[in-house]
């Protein structure tokens, strides 16, 4: 840096001349200034223009892809509302009054995965994540039952396309990629998480088809009819037996 020439004078003029100076932008000054009126001694004082600037545009980049990540994340939990008002069909149809939500199978289905005990192979908190999302294209498409008559590849193309839409709201990235992983590995039944949640799925359901007999003095053979036999795994063939027994009992004493 070549050196600076000293200011020749003190007066506020030139200290003026100095600070309104363009070309002093980063370049170090040396000035007289009296140290008071009895004491002619001249101190020298180093002036520098600060060099930190802040990146504006960097920072308003940040603000606007967190705003934009904020948004997206309401717009799909918003959509996500649905799943607490959609009631399960299944229930409806059964004339049942205030049914379960899909929202409520899957959060059940979700402590299911949460108390079950250490299981060799199994992790546990991906049955939660699976458990969460098994259902959740249901808030594009609803509950589609058998009772509907749709083909089992139309109802998976369905959801889907539904399951594609939410992760576009959401705004893609590595959350929506997650989701559609979790969704395709439960719809294949593709690992030892996927066969749990879906003996999960069905252990909540005939579970809550005894609530329903139970609360309603229904009988709803159905639901047990259509499951029985189909668990795939030793958790979810005990805990259906547990289930079933208490039934049995339950209606041998109304049979009394």
């Amino acid at each position: 840096m070549a050196a600076v020439k000293p200011c020749s004078s003190s007066s506020p003029h030139t200290l003026y001349r100095y600070l309104t100076n363009p070309q002093r932008i980063h370049r170090p000054c040396l000035f007289k200034l009296p140290f008071n009126s009895h004491d002619r001694k001249l101190r020298s004082v180093r002036c520098q223009t600060p060099e930190f600037e802040p990146k504006r545009s960097a920072v308003s980049s940040d603000v606007t892809e967190a705003t934009s990540s904020c948004s997206s994340c309401i717009d799909f939990l918003t959509l996500c509302h649905s799943l607490k008002t959609t009631k399960r069909k299944g229930w409806v149809n059964h004339d049942i009054k205030g049914p379960e939500s899909i929202a409520d199978h899957m959060y059940r289905m979700a402590i299911m995965a949460l108390i079950v005990g250490d299981l060799p192979g199994i992790n546990r908190e991906r049955c939660i994540k699976i458990a969460l999302v098994h259902d959740i294209a249901e808030a594009i498409v609803g509950d589609i039952t058998p009772s509907d008559g749709v083909p089992k590849v139309e109802k998976t193309r369905l959801e889907q396309a539904a399951l594609n839409e939410m992760c576009n709201i959401l705004g893609g990235g590595m959350r929506a990629a997650e989701i559609q992983e979790l969704w395709r590995e439960y719809e294949d039944n593709a690992s030892l998480e996927a066969n749990l949640v879906k003996d999960f799925d069905k252990v909540e359901m005939i579970l809550q088809a005894l609530e329903y007999e139970t609360e309603h003095d229904k009988v709803l053979d159905e639901f047990f009819l259509s499951t029985a036999g189909k668990f795939q795994t030793d958790i979810g063939k005990s805990w259906a037996a547990e289930i079933i027994a208490r039934r049995n009992s339950r209606l041998a004493k109304k049979l009394n």
